[in-house]
């Protein structure tokens, strides 16, 4: 089932290319309640235009009730995209439900002005957008008082039945794609990895069959966790030039406790879950793990780069045994 969550949630998301869009006539125009809008079609030459002003009574659009399949941008006061689904996150379209707006002049008036093909440029104002859309205070990139632009291209108008399926196939072509740039990743991956392993001088180097690569730096005594126990691993991660980007001994959110999961059961990347079941209690260990084994093709932030290669100094504390 497609999400019931508000659609206007914070989406890393879309990159609106209005290619062709007449310059001509580029005006902005705004309806009764207060929206700021210029709509874009195409015409009978395939080029878009500027549909120019929308009537009241025009029904051309969504409706309440529908799903919009769509690409979007959103941009600050100061010109700088900082959402976009094309760029940003698994480059998919969003699929939402047209919802009655939150506010007079809402995003939600946006897509009810848009037929499947249009290209639209929609200004808000941010304040009350976060406050009676978003439910969320003013993220530091934008200025209190100020417009937010966004740039919207409806892909499709669907009901409900079709909007799931749709988001189905989107999903399965995603994973297909997924695979392959995975494939392709690792071979990458694993010769930086070959080469840092050189450059540190590590001996006695072992490798999973997924293709962890990691080295025993003191053996453990106790037996090794198998899937479904409960294991406990302080651990220190960097990238492979040496910058931390995490470590249980200094989370303030852990205590400087070993992080607790279920071995096995997904619960962490699957980098860890492949190399730890290799190591017995007590060990402690260094991880390289290749980035389709950690957080592969997508960002998580400045600190944590699309298809990063991470090295994890890992210490098995404890394994507690699944009841059977």
């Amino acid at each position: 089932m497609l999400s019931k969550t508000k659609f206007l949630l914070p989406v890393l998301a879309g990159a609106i290319a209005l290619q062709g869009c007449n310059k001509k006539s580029d005006e902005f125009y705004k309806t009764a309640d207060g929206l700021t809008y210029k709509i874009y079609e195409k015409n009978d030459k395939g080029e878009y235009e500027n549909k120019g002003e929308v009537a009241p009574e025009d029904s051309t659009g969504a409706k309440i009730g529908e799903f919009v399949s769509f690409h979007w941008q959103m941009v600050n006061s100061d010109d700088s995209v900082f959402v976009d689904t094309r760029a940003q996150g698994p480059g998919l379209p969003r699929i939402v439900p047209v919802m009655a707006p939150t506010m007079k002049g809402g995003l939600e008036n946006a897509f009810m002005m848009l037929s499947a093909g249009d290209s639209g440029v929609f200004k808000l104002n941010a304040d009350t957008l976060f406050n009676k859309t978003f439910g969320q205070p003013l993220p530091p990139f934008v200025k209190p008082g100020s417009e937010l632009t966004f740039r919207i291209k409806a892909e499709r108008v669907m009901n409900q039945a079709e909007a799931e399926t749709y988001q189905q196939e989107l999903m399965q072509k995603y994973m297909e794609e997924s695979k392959v740039r995975a494939k392709k990743q690792t071979k990458v991956d694993d010769e930086k990895i070959q080469e840092y392993i050189k450059e540190q001088n590590l001996e006695n180097v072992q490798k999973t069959e997924s293709g962890v690569y990691y080295v025993v730096t003191e053996q453990g005594k106790g037996q090794k966790p198998a899937p479904g126990d409960e294991v406990a691993v302080h651990y220190k991660g960097t990238h492979l030039n040496g910058k931390e980007f995490d470590s249980s001994y200094n989370n303030p959110m852990s205590g400087g406790e070993p992080i607790r999961f279920p071995l096995g059961q997904g619960r962490v990347i699957q980098g860890w879950d492949d190399a730890i079941a290799e190591l017995n209690e007590g060990s402690k260990a260094i991880l390289l793990i290749p980035s389709p084994l950690a957080y592969g093709e997508q960002e998580r932030g400045p600190e944590m780069p699309a298809n990063s290669i991470l090295r994890f100094d890992v210490e098995l504390v404890d394994v507690k045994k699944a009841e059977k």
